[in-house]
């Protein structure tokens, strides 16, 4: 008996130490990535075990897939991206991939007619929440499916409901920014007549609240909080905007008319309640929340004399990144530059990491201490960066620039990847690709 008790002590030891093991295996590297710029739409990647040397990466699986600006996202095994296809008529379609294999699991689609520039598809990542998957489309076509079979629980036509181009408001580029979940309701920023943001019932599609008569813009908006209060903010095309999500009422509103065009397409970024926004023709803003009322004042701006003489940050499609005391973020043509946030004085600037070209972009994802940059040549950069200057660790191109998006310059990719579960999932306009880049990918079944 006390042997049979201490074999039965032995393998519950071994037992429950190897459940550690794959248990510990699977946090080191998972972390989905449900929605724009990640969990928390920060761009903030937090698994452990990533290679740090780029020259060995090798695609897991590649799908075929048509033109779109839509960045990936990653939940509970599968992949969604939406694209733009031409036969047998133009129609956008929502994709889902298993995760592991690329197999496609389900596929909508849908017949749409484009009245805005630069026509190589949809532009809004897909949310997941819940087992549900919300997609927009360019020219408002809504959808929540169930996430896992792609049946559709409901849809609507935002466009029509909201009077958006009947009213002449419908954005030169279409609507771009991703679909934000908070608790019950899914909220759009989409530049309505008596509605710049909607929310509605995330289960049934109706209408909860709209809120703001802004023209739209193509930032998404984000969850942040003041005073132990949710707010969304959302950058408009006349505002940077504080919404409580449960009414839509306006907490506060900070003007801020573009001088040419609403152009902002960079994603609002928040430290210690201060939100930084920027655009290519109207520059850096610093704004800062009251932390004991619901407020908002001016820190600083920059702006330059025109695209190419430049102060502050102009960034036209990559969102910055903040770390510590300082921003970092791509200028109007390609210019990586440091910033000091809490005056917005330059501090360096570098061409190293994306050649030098109007609108030339790079997105940046916070890891550690290192950052992954994804530049518009379809390269993957691992590097520092610190008031010290750029520091380059490793760069392998992992994927070929298309030029359905931009026509110059041999193509570009514009698209956001998707950092999730050791892997980085990234498109042009004819693939989707999976890159593991643990250092032992054969943990990840």
């Amino acid at each position: 008996m006390a042997q049979y008790t201490t074999k039965f002590s032995y393998c519950t030891t071994l037992v429950t130490g190897l459940f550690l093991a794959m248990t510990f295996v699977g946090k080191l590297s998972a972390q989905d990535w449900p929605q724009w710029r990640g969990e928390n739409r920060d761009g903030v990647l937090t698994a452990e075990s990533l290679v740090e040397k780029l020259d060995t990466l090798r695609a897991a699986w590649e799908q075929p897939i048509g033109s779109g600006y839509c960045g990936p996202t990653v939940a509970n095994g599968f992949v969604y991206v939406t694209d733009l296809v031409s036969e047998p008529k133009s129609s956008e379609r929502v994709l889902c991939f298993h995760e592991a294999t690329g197999e496609l699991a389900w596929t909508h689609q849908y017949p749409v007619t484009y009245k805005v520039g630069y026509p190589a598809g949809p532009r809004a990542s897909v949310s997941i929440d819940e087992g549900r998957a919300y997609s927009m489309g360019t020219m408002g076509n809504v959808f929540c499916f169930d996430a896992k079979s792609g049946e559709i629980k409901w849809s609507r036509d935002l466009d029509k409901d909201y009077q958006i181009s009947e009213s002449k408001r419908m954005p030169i580029w279409g609507l771009s920014a991703s679909p934000l979940v908070y608790h019950d309701v899914v909220i759009f920023h989409i530049g309505g007549k008596d509605a710049c943001v909607v929310a509605l019932n995330k289960l049934t599609g109706d209408e909860v609240w709209k809120s703001l008569d802004d023209r739209a813009q193509y930032s998404a908006p984000i969850l942040v909080q003041q005073n132990e209060k949710d707010v969304v903010v959302v950058w408009t095309g006349d505002s940077v905007a504080g919404i409580n999500p449960t009414d839509g009422n306006v907490f506060w509103r900070y003007e801020f008319k573009p001088r040419n065009m609403p152009i902002g397409i960079a994603t609002p970024i928040v430290k210690d309640n201060h939100i930084f926004v920027t655009s290519f023709y109207d520059g850096s803003l610093m704004l800062k929340m009251s932390d004991e009322k619901m407020s908002i004042e001016k820190v600083w701006s920059a702006i330059g004399e025109n695209e190419r003489v430049t102060q502050g940050l102009h960034s036209i499609i990559s969102t910055p990144i903040w770390i510590d005391e300082f921003i970092y973020g791509v200028d109007s043509y390609g210019e990586l530059r440091c910033l000091e946030a809490k005056t917005g004085k330059r501090v360096w600037e570098s061409l190293d990491a994306v050649p030098k070209a109007r609108w030339s972009t790079i997105h940046f994802v916070k890891h550690n201490d290192n950052v992954w940059m994804f530049n518009e040549r379809g390269e993957l950069v691992l590097g520092k960066l610190s008031p010290e200057g750029f520091e380059e660790i490793s760069r392998k191109k992992i994927i070929e620039p298309t030029k359905a998006q931009l026509n110059k310059r041999g193509g570009v990719c514009w698209s956001h990847p998707a950092f999730a579960n050791g892997s980085i999932f990234v498109r042009n306009d004819n693939v989707i690709k999976s890159i593991s880049l643990l250092k032992n990918p054969k943990h990840i079944e």
